[in-house]
């Protein structure tokens, strides 16, 4: 096996804009980008390799042929043949829905799915780009109808002006949404349930309004959850793995890189996944199986994967690293 790439799933949305085409050095003439799904094992979203002997297999092809060379001993036998991260990039030119998503439990006894907790690393940010996480007052169930009908449910979120680098931690369970001007990378669980609670009483192009789930979203919402701050604090280290999330979903350190770094994986029981936010590298693994990799590209190393040496080019580079 060797590091995979995958064919980028791109999303058109109602609030999407136009910062993912040439942040991923793509030449299509799509508008309204909201999404590029990088790696995905959702069912009809699965991502297509784009590299090597495997190309054109799915992910969900690459783990069924691999099983455990892929994705871990332990990952195989608690997933099977589903891959258990979503890796994302976001861009909003509008604000997104406020919306919430269910946990295992839930998500399990209503979808048949994983539950969606997931984290932010923002990659870039207009001027004045903002984003909501967690309450910043307790409330009751009643109240939170009462607010949504009443178009006063931003009023008791925390709001955030962000910038790059900015990290946020959702544990499934949180109020959120991300902003106009935001441009995020995202790392979730592998599940596509969310729950819209107040979409700003937008209409489409055809005048209807989105569904709403503001009721579905009573039982999945943490109303107990209010901190100061919702923030990731975190060192800004340069040539080190500085931690970012370590989670029962996933672990995501940051890669600040102006030189070279081996990453020893021998005793890791896992698939890694990096995720190029800024600059340029090339990633050989203990094979010598060598991929370069630049801003907006995604890398999948197999489980088998022992040991790999990261190699910046001029300028550095900065990659988000995750696994289970």
């Amino acid at each position: 096996m060797y590091p995979l790439k995958f064919e980028p799933i791109l999303k058109q949305t109602l609030w999407g804009g136009d910062k993912i085409l040439p942040f991923k050095h793509l030449s299509d003439n799509l508008t309204g980008v909201g999404e590029s799904w990088e790696i995905s094992g959702v069912e009809d979203n699965e991502s297509v390799v784009a590299n090597g002997p495997d190309k054109g297999f799915t992910l969900i092809d690459m783990v069924r042929k691999y099983r455990e060379e892929l994705v871990g001993e332990e990952n195989y036998a608690r997933f099977g043949n589903k891959f258990p991260l979503l890796i994302k990039f976001i861009d909003a030119k509008q604000d997104l829905s406020i919306q919430v998503h269910p946990n295992d439990e839930l998500a399990k006894k209503r979808h048949n799915s994983m539950g969606k907790t997931e984290m932010w690393y923002v990659v870039d940010a207009d001027k004045g780009a903002k984003l909501r996480s967690g309450f910043s007052e307790q409330i009751t169930p009643k109240e939170y109808k009462e607010r949504v009908f009443n178009n006063t449910i931003t009023d008791v979120l925390q709001e955030y002006e962000i910038h790059p680098g900015d990290v946020f931690f959702l544990p499934a369970g949180r109020i959120h949404s991300i902003g106009a001007g935001a441009f995020i990378a995202e790392i979730q669980q592998t599940s596509d349930i969310t729950y819209r609670i107040f979409d700003y009483n937008r209409k489409d192009a055809e005048g209807k309004s989105r569904e709403l789930h503001t009721t579905q979203a009573i039982e999945a919402i943490n109303f107990a959850d209010v901190q100061d701050d919702f923030r990731t604090e975190y060192d800004h280290l340069k040539n080190e793995p500085v931690e970012l999330v370590a989670s029962p979903y996933f672990t995501t350190s940051i890669y600040d890189m102006t030189e070279e770094i081996t990453c020893d994986y021998s005793e890791l029981d896992s698939f890694v996944i990096f995720i190029c936010v800024e600059g340029a590298c090339h990633i050989t693994d203990d094979s010598q199986n060598e991929i370069a990799v630049r801003a907006g590209e995604t890398v999948l190393l197999p489980a088998v994967v022992q040991e790999v040496t990261i190699v910046p080019e001029e300028g550095g580079v900065k990659l988000l690293e995750t696994y289970l």
